[in-house]
């Protein structure tokens, strides 16, 4: 059998493997978010809805900002632009995503720097389990050509290739996986708030590095889109850590001892 398989077939069912690691890693997020909730003393069953809201608002900021940049494809066809089974773009739909958060967690008096800590950790997690999505089915996302041992085709892909290429979903899955593990076990170790401009450093320059090897066309500068946004998020990372640490004086929390604490929003 090929380890690429766009599609699976289950009971007469056609089921398409990315939607279905898709949905997987809201599940993941939701499961590691529920945990946290209940470390700081706030209901569990927010997680569940939190990862709605995420869920919700990812899908559509992705599916705006795919109609924004490719606009001169779509704009003769805007309906299928909007509702068609391609363009789920990253940046796009973590804006989006941030965006029904945000919403949720006003409605629930919860916006503040708990909810920066809580989602941090989940968003990587969540991209790193979405990168096999696109590796399973071989959706286009891999990188260009190469030698290299590990390199491989993509004949059976959703977007077939007979040439050896790097797998770049590889790649992005083991490094946002290991940011994974290095945000949850930090999780108590940096001043409230923290976490989620530390995983925009980390997201914002393993996005830019992988980019080099992937195909998509520079844009401004020899960068690609993808490598002009990553920047603007590591630069907005730096940026909110410099202004905490001029405030606060430091970035670990003075009481750091290792054990979470009921924390308020």
């Amino acid at each position: 059998m090929s380890p690429v398989q766009p599609e699976i077939h289950l009971l007469g069912l056609s089921i398409k493997t990315f939607g279905l690691i898709f949905a997987l890693a809201f599940v993941a997020c939701g499961v590691m978010a529920q945990r946290r909730l209940k470390e700081i003393g706030k209901p569990v069953d927010w997680a569940y809805e939190a990862v709605f809201a995420a869920l919700v608002g990812g899908v559509v900021g992705a599916r705006l900002y795919y109609v924004v940049d490719q606009w001169h494809v779509v704009r003769h066809d805007l309906l299928s632009g909007l509702f068609g089974g391609s363009g789920l773009v990253f940046w796009g739909g973590l804006a989006g995503g941030a965006a029904g958060v945000v919403l949720w967690a006003w409605r629930r008096r919860f916006l503040g720097p708990a909810l920066f800590d809580l989602g941090a950790p989940a968003v990587a997690l969540g991209y790193a389990i979405g990168r096999i999505g696109c590796q399973v089915s071989g959706d286009g996302d891999y990188g260009t050509a190469s030698n290299l041992p590990w390199a491989m085709a993509y004949p059976d892909g959703a977007v077939p290739t007979d040439v050896r290429v790097h797998p770049t979903p590889i790649y992005e899955t083991l490094v946002m996986g290991l940011a994974t593990w290095w945000l949850w076990r930090s999780r108590d170790s940096f001043r409230p708030g923290l976490l989620f401009p530390l995983y925009l450093i980390i997201a914002g320059v393993e996005r830019f590095l992988v980019e080099f090897i992937r195909r998509n066309d520079g844009v401004l500068l020899g960068l690609t889109a993808a490598q002009l946004e990553s920047l603007a998020a590591a630069a907005i990372g730096v940026a909110w850590i410099a202004l905490v640490r001029r405030r606060d004086g430091g970035l670990l929390r003075a009481d750091a001892t290792g054990r979470a604490q009921p924390a308020s929003a």
